[in-house]
C-alpha cells in the first residue's frame, strides 16, 4: 500500500443522528440518518461539502490517480458513431470526435454525401452536462423532435428543429420522463408521455405518478396538447404510444413498474379507406390482463405482431388479429427457442430476431409467415444491437461490440444477404493482446452460473492478479460483452475484468429473472459471492486482490455482499446504489421497483428486505473492506440519500483503519448523459482507489 492508505485513520465529518424509529409489522427499525433524505436542506448540503473535502483530499493523494486520468483520456480519444437510420431519404446518426463531452447529431442526404451538424449538445452548456437523451424524425425527414436532460436528470425537455434550416421552431415540452415520442404519419405532431409539474422542492425526490399520454401539434404551446390517454383510477400506470408504420393505428403499451408484464391498448387513427378517425374514438383493450410481456413489433393491417413471453419463458413471436383477438385465436409465427429472444423487428419484409445464447448474441431472420430465412453472421462472441428500419427497407444497420471490440457499425443488405462495415473505431490500444473466455461455476444452491473473464493473453493463474468483479442481477437486465476504455486501463496494468450473469438478469429468460426477485433476491447475492469464491479457489486471485463494483441495482448488490461477507473482498465500490430497502419506494420512481424487490409494506417481503438491506445490516465491531461509495447530487432515480445514509452508517461502525469514503458528483445524475470529462474523472478515481487497495502496481 502507498503512504496515503497506510497513514493514520481518516477523520470523517461528524454526522449527527436523530431519534427516528419506524415500526414495520411489529418490528422497530431506527433511522438515525433520516435527515439526510432532505437534499434541499442547508445541513445536508454542508454535509455533502464536508464529505467531498475528505474524499477528494484522499483521492488526489493516490499515487496512480493522475496516470489513470491521463491514460483514460488517451483511450477515449477515438472517433465513434451511433447507428444511422433513414427518414425521407436522409440519414441521421450521432458522432463523437473522441473527447467531446456529448455526441453530436449529424444528418446526410445519402450514405455517400458529406454530413452536416444538425444538433450539437456541447454548445448548450459550459460544462457539457446538457445531454441529448433521444430523438425522432418525422416520416418525411423534415422535422426533428429531440429530448434534452440537464445534469443527468431523468426529467427531459423536448423541442423541435427544422432539419433543412437546422433552426428550432419554438415548440417546448416540459416534465417529460420515461418517454420517447412517435410522429403522426402526416408530420403534424407527435405522441409523448409526461407527468404534471412536481411540487416546489420535490423535483428530485417527489413520487412519479399519473403519467399522461399526450399529442403535441407543431406550432402550438404545450398547454394546448391533447391528453390522449390517462387513467386517474390507476395512478401507477405508465404509457408509451407508437404510431404504426402504415399510420392507421396508435398502439399504447401500458406498464406498471419495472415488471415486464404489460397491457396493450390501441385506437384507430384512420379508416380502412384512409380517412381520419375522430380524436374521440375509443381505445380498444387488446391484451388487457397484465399476464405477460407483449412488445409490439409491427402490423399487417389488422394483424398485430408481438414478441412475448406468454406461454414461452424465453419468448416467441405471435400474431393477434384485432378483429378476433381472443387467446384461443392467437397464432404462433416463430416458436420459443432454446436461446433467449431479447429483441425483434420487422425490417425488409422479415422478422429480425436477436437472441442470447449463453449471454452473447446471435441473430436470425424469418419471413412474415414464420419460415426461417438467413442468419446474420456476427464476427465473434459479443453483443449485437440495432436492426431498425421499415418493413420495405432493403438495408438495416447494427452495432457489434465485445469486451475487446469497440462498437463497430455494420450495414446489412437484404438483397445480397451480406453485412459490410460502415464505421469502425480505431482505439490506441493493442486489443489483440487480450482475450475473453466464458466459464461456468456453481452457486450456493448448485445453480450453474456463467461468467466472462477478460485479461491479457498469457496471464498466469498464480493468485497474484487483481480482479475487478462487476455485477448487476436484476430487472431482467442482461450483462453481455460490452466495450469500456476504463476496463482497458484496468487490464493494461495486469488486472482481470470478471462479469458473472447472475440470477435476476434476463440472460436465460423469464424463469432466470424471477429466480432473483422478491423473496428469492438472496440468490443474486449468493451467485455473486460464489463467483468471488470461485475466482479465489481457481487461483485467479486472492481475497486481498479481489475488488467488487456495481451501479444502481448493482450498487445494492455490492452493498449486500460486503455486509454479508466483509472478509471476502479487498475493496468495494457501490455506485448510485439502492441501500435502504425499507424506504426506496417512497421516492421518485422507486415504487416501480417493488416488482423486483417487493415492499416493506408487506410483512413477509419486509422480513426478506430487512435481512439483506445494506443500510440495516452494517454491524458495529466489524472491519469492512476499503469502500468508495459514489453517487450524484442530481440523481432523481436512485436518490442520493441511499448512499448518504449508507456511508454515514458505515463510517460510524467501521472497526478498522480501512477507509470509508463517499464521492458525491455535482451536476450529475444516475449516469445517463454523463459528459466525457466526468467519465474520465470518475473512472480515474475508481481505478486509483481499487489499484491502491488491491496491490496493483
Amino acid at each position: 500500500m502507498s503512504s496515503s492508505s497506510s497513514a493514520s485513520p481518516l477523520r470523517y465529518p461528524e454526522t449527527k443522528t436523530v431519534d427516528v424509529v419506524d415500526h414495520y409489522h411489529g418490528v422497530a427499525v431506527a433511522d438515525p440518518y433520516r435527515w439526510l433524505e432532505d437534499d434541499n436542506s442547508a445541513e445536508t448540503k454542508a454535509w455533502v461539502e464536508a464529505q467531498n473535502r475528505v474524499t477528494f483530499g484522499y483521492l488526489e493523494g493516490l499515487s496512480q490517480r493522475e496516470a489513470f486520468k491521463r491514460r483514460l483520456a488517451q483511450l477515449l480519444d477515438f472517433e465513434r458513431f451511433g447507428l444511422p437510420h433513414e427518414r425521407g431519404g436522409r440519414y441521421f446518426f450521432t458522432r463523437n470526435e473522441g473527447l467531446q463531452n456529448q455526441s453530436v447529431l449529424w444528418v446526410a442526404e445519402s450514405l455517400d454525401a458529406e454530413p452536416v451538424v444538425l444538433l450539437d449538445p456541447n454548445t448548450l452548456s459550459v460544462d457539457g452536462t446538457t445531454a441529448l437523451t433521444g430523438y425522432a424524425v418525422s416520416e418525411d425527414g423534415r422535422w426533428l423532435a429531440y429530448g434534452l436532460a440537464v445534469a443527468g436528470s431523468d426529467w427531459n425537455e423536448w423541442r423541435v428543429r427544422d432539419v433543412a434550416t437546422r433552426q428550432d421552431t419554438g415548440d417546448l415540452l416540459q416534465w417529460v420522463k420515461f418517454s420517447g415520442c412517435s410522429w403522426a404519419k402526416d408530420g403534424s405532431g407527435f405522441y409523448y408521455s409526461r407527468y404534471d409539474a412536481p411540487a416546489e422542492g420535490a423535483k428530485l425526490t417527489g413520487v412519479n405518478e399519473h403519467q399522461k399520454l399526450c399529442f403535441h401539434r407543431l406550432g402550438t404551446p404545450q398547454s394546448e396538447d391533447r391528453v390522449v390517454y390517462v387513467r386517474p383510477d390507476h395512478p401507477k400506470w405508465g404509457f408509451g404510444g407508437r404510431v404504426t408504420e402504415d399510420g392507421a393505428y396508435l398502439v399504447v403499451h401500458v406498464w406498471q413498474g419495472t415488471e415486464r408484464k404489460n397491457r396493450v391498448h390501441y385506437r384507430r387513427l384512420t379508416t380502412d379507406s384512409g380517412e381520419r378517425v375522430s380524436d374521440d374514438a375509443a381505445f380498444v383493450p387488446l391484451l388487457d390482463d397484465f399476464d405477460a410481456a407483449y412488445h409490439f413489433i409491427g402490423n399487417d393491417g389488422p394483424i398485430f405482431w408481438f414478441e412475448t413471453d406468454a406461454d414461452a419463458p424465453k419468448q416467441r413471436i405471435i400474431a393477434v388479429d384485432t378483429r378476433n383477438p381472443g387467446r384461443a385465436h392467437r397464432r404462433e409465427i416463430v416458436p420459443e427457442s432454446d436461446a433467449t429472444l431479447r429483441d425483434a423487428a420487422f425490417v425488409g419484409g422479415r422478422f429480425v430476431l436477436q437472441y442470447l445464447r449463453n449471454a452473447h448474441s446471435e441473430v436470425k431472420t424469418f419471413l412474415s409467415d414464420g419460415t426461417p430465412a438467413e442468419a446474420i453472421e456476427l464476427p465473434g462472441i459479443g453483443t449485437a444491437s440495432g436492426f431498425g428500419g421499415r418493413a420495405d427497407a432493403t438495408e438495416t444497420f447494427y452495432a457489434f461490440t465485445g469486451f475487446t471490440t469497440p462498437g463497430t457499425i455494420y450495414r446489412h443488405d437484404f438483397v445480397t444477404g451480406r453485412s459490410t462495415i460502415w464505421k469502425q473505431p480505431r482505439v490506441d490500444f493493442d486489443l489483440d493482446a487480450y482475450e475473453t473466455s466464458q466459464v461456468f461455476y456453481p452457486s450456493r444452491d448448485g445453480t450453474r452460473v456463467s461468467m466472462f473473464l477478460t485479461h491479457r493473453k498469457g496471464l498466469k493463474r498464480d493468485g497474484s492478479n487483481p480482479v475487478l468483479l462487476y455485477g448487476y442481477g436484476g430487472f431482467d437486465v442482461s450483462l453481455t460483452p460490452a466495450f469500456s476504455t476504463t476496463n482497458l486501463a484496468w487490464m493494461e496494468r495486469g488486472g482481470i475484468y470478471a462479469v458473472p450473469n447472475l440470477r435476476g438478469g434476463g440472460e436465460y429468460g423469464r424463469e432466470w429473472h424471477e429466480a432473483g426477485t422478491k423473496l428469492s433476491k438472496q440468490n443474486v447475492f449468493d451467485d455473486f459471492i460464489a463467483a468471488a469464491e470461485w475466482l479465489v479457489a481457481e487461483g485467479w486471485t486472492t481475497r486481498e486482490r479481489l475488488g467488487i463494483y456495481g451501479g444502481s441495482n448493482g450498487g445494492l448488490l455490492v452493498g449486500a455482499c460486503m455486509t454479508q461477507r466483509p472478509e471476502l473482498f479487498g475493496a468495494c465500490v457501490p455506485a448510485v446504489g439502492v441501500m435502504d430497502m425499507l424506504r426506496f419506494h417512497k421516492f421518485t420512481i422507486g415504487w416501480a421497483w417493488t416488482s423486483d424487490y417487493g415492499s416493506s409494506d408487506d410483512a413477509e417481503q419486509f422480513a426478506a428486505l430487512h435481512a439483506y438491506s445494506p443500510l440495516h445490516n452494517l454491524r458495529e465491531g466489524t472491519c469492512y473492506p476499503p469502500t468508495l461509495v459514489t453517487t450524484a447530487d442530481h440523481d432523481d432515480r436512485v436518490v442520493p440519500a441511499h448512499s448518504f445514509k449508507f456511508a454515514a452508517r458505515l463510517q460510524a461502525v467501521q472497526a478498522c483503519d480501512a477507509p470509508v469514503l463517499v464521492r458525491i458528483d455535482v451536476r450529475a445524475g444516475h449516469g445517463a448523459g454523463k459528459p466525457t470529462a466526468k467519465v474520465v474523472e470518475e473512472g480515474a478515481d475508481r481505478l486509483a482507489f481499487l489499484a491502491e487497495h488491491l496491490g496493483m502496481e
